[in-house]
């Protein structure tokens, strides 16, 4: 077995780890290539969402490139295909297909496919009903994670901002469970109970001081409404309702938001290549601007003749 595909499996192992974990991150594997090249056609690598990399993707041109599109797609949940050279190299370009400059030192070229890998949702039910149990063995079902507390037990520690929460205590501790349930920011909460009982549940967790933005967030009763049915049909509805929403994305957190700010970009322009605006980019003064490099070549070649390369009417 070649090393290309030893280094590809421990990537996918790593996936499976990170998957496990119920972490976000990207997939991204070189599906062609033209040498000079050290990307290899197979070569893997992960991108988490904080930007950490794990295998071989490509060398200090397309590195960086790959990390920022990853990144990119884990926020927004779409695949990419990144042709990563000159339009010369490539011809006809399809729509949908990004190419991205990456002349620098080398005339290789790079296709990568990038595959965001989206955690599946985490449901927390609370309570210790037939139907809180007979609920949580259909969210594992669908593949995705679910875990049982009992009210009393339940505290803003069980849940986080990507979990769902369904409150199923059913008259056993209702205003502290969603007390605890909200004050952990979770992307969604719903109440099991008839829409009166639901309201004077929440009345009460206002009078204790509980922001009504907050309250305006739990979905009471929660379910689909199914007309009069068994308990085992209540969490087939409750299920109904959390599919509907996924497909809708409102199960999603704001990936956008909750992302790391990253550095400002810019244009090297020399080669054209997108590069992070920092220190070890070489950074260079000229007419007021300061303009940053892909390598040294780049840098050494705006150095020699800056006019050369900006535009007179670009100059400040």
């Amino acid at each position: 077995m070649s090393s290309t595909a030893n280094e590809g499996w421990a990537v996918l192992d790593r996936a499976r780890e990170l998957a496990e974990r119920g972490d976000d991150f990207a997939l991204a594997t070189v599906v062609w290539r033209q040498g000079p090249s050290s990307g290899r056609q197979g070569s893997r690598a992960i991108v988490t969402a904080d930007g950490e990399l794990y295998g071989w993707i490509g060398g200090a041109c397309a590195e960086p490139v790959v990390l920022r599109e990853a990144q990119k797609a884990i926020i927004d949940g779409s695949a990419r295909l990144l042709l990563l050279g000159t339009p010369e190299q490539f011809g006809h370009v399809p729509e949908g297909v990004s190419v991205i400059p990456i002349t620098c030192q080398s005339e290789g070229a790079l296709e990568v496919y990038i595959e965001p890998v989206l955690s599946a949702p985490r449901v927390v039910v609370v309570g210790r009903s037939p139907m809180a149990h007979t609920l949580t063995e259909l969210v594992r079902v669908l593949g995705w994670r679910a875990e049982i507390v009992d009210g009393e037990h339940f505290t803003a520690s069980d849940a986080d901002a990507r979990s769902v929460v369904v409150v199923a205590t059913q008259g056993h501790g209702d205003e502290e469970a969603i007390e605890r349930a909200l004050a952990a920011g979770p992307a969604f909460v719903g109440l099991v109970a008839s829409r009166k009982r639901g309201e004077a549940v929440l009345a009460t967790v206002a009078e204790r001081g509980t922001a009504r933005d907050l309250l305006d967030r739990v979905q009471v009763p929660v379910g689909l409404d199914l007309g009069h049915t068994s308990h085992t049909e209540i969490a087939v509805a409750i299920l109904a309702e959390l599919v509907q929403l996924r497909a809708a994305g409102a199960l999603t957190p704001d990936r956008a938001a909750s992302a790391p700010p990253g550095p400002a970009t810019a244009l090297d322009p020399v080669c054209g290549m997108t590069v992070d605006a920092v220190p070890a980019n070489r950074p260079f003064e000229y007419a007021g601007a300061t303009y940053y490099f892909c390598c040294a070549g780049c840098h050494d070649a705006f150095a020699r003749d800056p006019a050369a390369y900006v535009p007179e009417d670009a100059r400040c």
